[in-house]
């Protein structure tokens, strides 16, 4: 609870930012953070609080990213209201895909997830109502505010802000519930937590389906702001990495460790492809192993583990 009246600072902090500026470019960074926190957070649920490592992610991703497109392609809806479809897609591909590979443990998980986001890019690749491999467009001139096209980024900043905020507090909600506990039971390892009594793969599904949700949410949102996808930006395996990495680098398991991992590695992924040119696709890879390494190495929780150790050592320095 001490910990409350910084946070709340953090927040208002975030909250003015586009306000403080009138760079676009560091405007849309702040939206491109959020953005970021918002499906690092999702994938923190699975990853995170019951300790399975997925990175196949970009299929729940992607799914969000489609789904709002090929509504405004095939029906003429504002590409927002495709999310809710997106996200209910990415609840059915995650019943489909969590079922049997929940059986498998550690790396063997990991790859099977992989395994399937691979095919689902292939698949997208191939089906013309997706665009195949050109992609799809979004609306080419906003008809209606519906279609939430703005040539500002600040109005997509509190639109995130807002689906952070709620995603946040059902975070916070969870860990505080039953579920939580069972979660943490089962991120100890599957044996003790049945054990305990713990339904392990009934609540696995369980943290995958509210996963999958909201990475579908965070796909549809970045399908709104940027007006495209096709398979490398909307299923690519690099999406994935990244959420296991802002997760990992602000600390897996926390509430604010995906936030804190977005707001360090976004500006610096930003700033290198602005001066490297393109997308820097090889500076990122580069950046991306470079900060697993240091990870791995130093601090395995990351910058909340670092922080506590911070806090720790200054309680015992008053005391």
């Amino acid at each position: 609870m001490r910990q409350w009246p910084l946070v709340l600072l953090g927040f208002v902090a975030i909250a003015a930012w586009p306000l403080l500026t009138n760079d676009v470019f560091l405007q849309r960074l702040g939206a491109l953070v959020l953005l970021a926190a918002i499906s690092a957070s999702a994938w923190n649920l699975l990853g995170g609080y019951a300790g399975q490592v997925s990175i196949g992610h970009s299929v729940y991703f992607g799914a969000g990213a489609y789904a709002s497109l090929v509504c405004f392609t095939q029906f003429g809806w504002p590409p927002i209201a495709g999310a809710p479809v997106g996200m209910l897609v990415a609840m059915l591909i995650a019943a489909v895909v969590g079922t049997p590979t929940f059986r498998l443990r550690g790396h063997y998980f990991s790859m099977a997830t992989i395994a399937a986001a691979e095919l689902a890019r292939i698949l997208a690749a191939n089906v013309p109502v997706l665009g195949a491999a050109v992609g799809l467009m979004g609306p080419p001139v906003p008809r209606s505010l519906a279609d939430l096209s703005f040539i500002s980024p600040i109005p997509y900043h509190y639109l995130f802000l807002a689906v952070l905020t709620l995603l946040l507090a059902l975070t916070w909600q969870m860990q505080r519930s039953k579920m939580g506990f069972y979660l943490a039971a089962i991120r100890g390892g599957d044996r003790a937590a049945r054990s305990l009594g713990v339904p392990v793969l009934r609540y696995k599904l369980y943290a995958l389906l509210l996963s999958a949700a909201f990475t579908a949410l965070a796909g549809s949102l970045y399908a709104v702001m940027i007006g495209f996808v096709d398979p490398d930006s909307g299923l690519g395996i690099l999406i994935s990495v990244k959420m296991v990495i802002v997760a990992a680098l602000g600390g897996a398991g926390t509430l604010f460790g995906p936030l804190v991992g977005a707001i360090i590695l976004i500006p610096l992924e930003e700033t290198t492809n602005a001066l490297f040119g393109g997308s820097g696709t090889g500076i990122t890879f580069i950046i991306y192993g470079a900060i697993i390494v240091l990870i791995a190495r130093f601090r395995p929780g990351g910058m909340a583990d670092l922080w506590r150790a911070i806090t720790a050592k200054g309680r015992r320095r008053a005391a």
